[in-house]
């Protein structure tokens, strides 16, 4: 099952790392930088590798069998 992360109007992205832990998947942004960097989150079917990726409308997260649409 997807679920949706809605942008606020006014941002045009949301760092992988700040979705991590405004969705829940990690608890803080030290475990966020750790679970980055193990390879185990995915955007858009690839590894993702950078805490700071800029994801935008569209974009597809899954980590820890969650995965997350981000919708503008």
């Amino acid at each position: 099952m997807t679920e949706e992360f809605k942008l606020r109007s006014t941002d045009e992205f949301i760092k992988l790392g700040q979705l991590l832990k405004a969705a829940g998947l990690s608890e803080t942004g030290a475990d966020a930088k750790e679970d980055i960097l193990s390879g185990n989150v995915m955007v858009n079917g690839e590894a993702e590798y950078r805490r700071g990726k800029k994801l935008r409308d569209g974009d597809i997260v899954s980590f820890s069998g969650k995965t997350i649409k981000i919708i503008k």
